[in-house]
Order: C-alpha cells, then structure tokens, then sequence
C-alpha cells in the first residue's frame, strides 16, 4: 500500500505533517510518500528521530498557496506538491493522496486527473455528524455542489451511503432528505422534486424527510442535501463547537467528537480513487488521522465499490 501526503499543505505544514507521518509509522508499515521540499522534509524528520523504510521523500520545490486560483496554479506550478502529488496518483505510483493545502487545487486536480467515476453526474464531499447517542452519520454535500437537481442529490444518497455502509461500517444506513417539515409536502422546489426520486431509490432506505433538529439524533445515518445548505449548517456547527469551548466545555465527550482532528478530513467522492482534504489548520493527529482514513479506503477497495454500484447507471 504506498499512500501520498501532500507535505507543504496546511497551516503548520510541513513540521505537524512531519509530526502526523511520524505517529502513523509508529504503528503501520505502508508506504508513505511524503511530498514536499526535500531539504526541508530531511531535516524536520531527522530532527524528530524519523527513519523508516517505509519513509520515501518526493521532492516538490512548489507550493500552491490558499488564495491562488486552483486551475491556474496547478496548470503554472507542476512542481508543486499537489500537481506532484496528483500525477504520482493517475500514474498508479501511490493508491492514495491526502492534503490539508489549497482545497480547490485539490478538487479540481481530482477532477482532471483521476477523473470522476463513470456514471457519476457530480462528485461530492461529506462530513461527519456526531450523534448524541455515541454513532457517528454523515452528511452529503456540505460545499462542493451549491445548486442541484433531484438526480445529483439521489446519487448523493447512494455514495453516502456506501461510505456509511462501508468507511464507518453501519450495517443498513438510514437515508434522509433534509428539509423545513417531516411531510412528504413540505420543502422548496428541490426537496420536492427530489423526495418521490429517493423514495423510488431501491439501493438506499429512505425514511423521509429529516429537519435540522434531527441532525444529532438517531433519525438517519446519511442526511441529502444541497452543498449551499450542507456547508452553512456545517460551519454553523464549527462555530457551535468554538462557543462550546468558550463557554467552558472543552471535557464534554459530545462536543469534542466536533473537533477535526479525530477525522483527519473528508473524501472527494465519486472519484476514481481515493483523495482526501483535510482541515486547513491540521494539527499531528489530523495529519495522522488523514493517512488511516486513506488507509481504510484502500482497504475496502471503496472507489471500486462506487464503480460496480454506479455501472448499472
């Protein structure tokens, strides 16, 4: 297994992803190919006693900052780590990439470089929910589709649910449609449209509409909706978190399964294989956390998974 980490991504790049890559290999023996400045990457691991053999520097002179544009940086920079990062995935060099950098670089690399996954109208991106009863659901898209139609969310159900099923092992994940009522009636245009399509949907469980109440209950496991509304109510449940934390609740067991650093990052899914972004401000864990979450997808062979369940479409 040889994962790639995009080394010169992120906040507190490269010494917390020299940290990340340093715990992961105190427990694993898969190929981590660290991409970055080599000079730099040498000295910081050599620094905190890192030496394996499963340790491989690619030297990456380039990096792509958070305010370039994604096209235009990845097209003037093919030295960077991420383009590098990207050619070394579409050429089977890695089975993974990883990256806490430029989130639209990543996105558009996974695009045009390992493509997405034949029958896949638009590729989504995902969080995760911790729920108040211990579990963990998901919900699909939080940012990258802000307009959609009823077929894009019908596939969001069908790739969140795979991922429910499959990366957070939950055995018959329960699907529902975010919307302002539990009716079959209620909602805009596009939850309208949208309900008889997932009801129809015989590869989901579809148990109807959820409201914004139900996010943190056990009522579905993989919560649709648009990426406009997704991304709203999850910066909505970052801030939740920070206001948790300012008020003095940094030991409550809930709301620290809020912090990034447990998850590492979420997947592009719907693409030909697997590409992570992670936080911008990733921490050691995080970056260790990224390199399990890529792990696990290769593991389960989840991008071929979403192939055999979308060739029928």
């Amino acid at each position: 297994m040889n994962i790639g980490i995009d080394m010169m991504g992120g906040d507190f790049a490269p010494l917390e992803a020299v940290k990340g890559v340093q715990q992961y290999l105190s427990f694993s023996e898969h190929n981590i190919f660290c991409i970055g400045e080599e000079t730099q990457l040498k000295d910081l691991f050599q620094q905190h006693g890192v030496s394996s053999p499963f340790l491989h520097i690619i030297h990456a002179p380039e990096i792509i900052g958070y305010h370039e544009h994604p096209t235009k940086a990845l097209k003037e920079k093919p030295n960077s780590s991420i383009a590098i990062g990207f050619q070394l995935l579409a050429e089977g060099k890695i089975d993974a990439f990883g990256s806490a950098g430029n989130t639209g670089a990543m996105l558009v690399g996974a695009m045009f470089s390992i493509k997405p996954i034949k029958g896949v109208l638009r590729p989504t991106i995902a969080t995760l929910l911790p729920k108040l009863e211990g579990k963990t659901g998901i919900l699909v898209d939080v940012g990258l589709n802000a307009d959609c139609k009823p077929e894009q969310l019908n596939q969001f159900a069908i790739l969140g649910n795979l991922y429910a099923k499959h990366i957070l092992n939950i055995e018959n994940p329960k699907v529902g449609l975010l919307n302002m009522g539990e009716e079959e009636g209620k909602g805009n245009l596009l939850a309208l449209a949208t309900y008889p399509v997932l009801k129809e949907n015989t590869q989901i469980q579809f148990v109807g509409n959820v409201e914004g109440r139900d996010l943190f209950n056990d009522k579905a496991d993989v919560i649709v909706c648009d990426g406009f509304t997704g991304n709203i109510i999850l910066k909505t449940a970052e801030a939740m978190y920070d206001a948790a934390l300012h008020q003095g609740h940094g030991d409550d067991a809930f709301f620290n399964r809020f912090h990034f650093e447990h998850y590492g990052g979420t997947p592009i899914l719907g693409v030909n294989k697997p590409v992570i972004i992670a936080h911008g401000i990733s921490n050691a864990k995080a970056f260790c956390n990224m390199i399990k979450l890529a792990e696990k997808m290769i593991d389960t062979n989840f991008c071929e998974i979403i192939t055999s369940n979308f060739e029928p479409l």
